[in-house]
């Protein structure tokens, strides 16, 4: 979660150090900024060659604009099971978007069903939750900020890299077999281009390779790598190091609507000067359901309501 800490400005330069957030959040922001309906393969032969006939760069342009939904995605709003292997553990939510953010109920922990004492412990902190709009609205700023970042680190990775088609257009590991219709680019760091914030001195150490659906334009499966260090805030925030990797995947959730299903990532960084980390996350989310909007506390009673069912 983003944390709040004092705007500073750096000696002898014009660039302001802003609140800082979790490396974290800046990591998987500018994964997000980087991110299947398909067409038939017989068709996707016979367009190949006009598919691949305009610049690289024009493909990341599109997808940047389209990815923007999967972010803020407004007016649509879904209810699904997020699994999340991280340093805290395996966990399972059943998880709800609203107009005003995103409320989770907490129903597995290390693949077993909470305890009585568990669960007892979750309900009481959704209804505090439930009473405590204030507490809600602070919350729910934090992830439109985050929001915000991500967009405006969307905005800039079609001019902060260098896009190209891969040789042999090679498809991802899961796509079905003599199926060869995404569109496939690699990506590196311009280096004529300068990081126009703090935020986004992240996109200088990544380098990948996307697949894209070229009916819709949007970004199936990303797979990206730190190939070198990287000092966010010259070093005084974070500093991520090389060697970490990170693969991404989407899909169609239905009625238009896209969203991250898969994330799996690694990377090592050096936070506030102070401490070396080692993190992992492995994030799925599953059971997309879209949902009519519902105020936040109206999404608590429903997941209170029912009881959860174990994956």
């Amino acid at each position: 979660m983003a944390r709040q800490a004092a705007i500073q400005t750096h000696a002898g330069s014009s660039r302001r150090i802003p609140k800082r957030r979790c490396p974290r959040l800046l990591w998987c922001a500018a994964i997000l900024a980087t991110i299947s309906g398909a067409l038939s393969p017989a068709l996707a032969q016979d367009s190949a060659a006009s598919l691949l006939a305009s610049p690289a760069r024009d493909w990341a342009v599109d997808c940047a604009a389209n990815e923007a939904l999967v972010i803020l995605h407004p007016g649509s709003y879904l209810r699904y099971r997020l699994h999340i292997v991280d340093e805290k553990g395996d966990q399972l939510r059943d998880q709800i978007e609203t107009p005003e953010g995103t409320v989770a109920r907490l129903i597995e922990r290390d693949g077993r069903a909470l305890t009585a004492a568990e669960d007892s412990a979750e309900r009481n902190r959704l209804k505090s939750l439930a009473a405590s709009p204030a507490t809600f609205t602070r919350r729910a700023q934090r992830e439109q900020d985050n929001k915000k970042m991500g967009v405006s680190l969307l905005k800039l990775m079609p001019g902060a890299m260098l896009w190209s088609y891969t040789p042999g257009q090679p498809q991802p590991p899961n796509q079905p077999a003599g199926d060869t219709s995404l569109v496939v680019l690699d990506f590196k760091p311009d280096p004529k281009w300068s990081p126009p914030n703090l935020e986004s001195e992240l996109l200088t150490g990544l380098e990948g390779r996307v697949w894209i659906d070229p009916r819709s334009r949007r970004m199936v499966r990303l797979e990206a790598d730190v190939f070198r260090t990287v000092n966010i805030g010259w070093g005084l925030l974070a500093r991520v190091y090389p060697g970490g990797t990170v693969t991404l995947q989407q899909t169609n959730a239905g009625g238009g609507r896209w969203a991250v299903d898969h994330i799996a990532e690694q990377h090592t960084l050096r936070e506030l000067m102070i401490r070396s980390l080692k993190q992992r996350l492995t994030f799925d989310a599953a059971g997309f359901q879209p949902i009519p909007p519902v105020t936040y506390q109206q999404a608590i009673q429903m997941l209170l309501d029912p009881p959860p069912s174990s994956r």
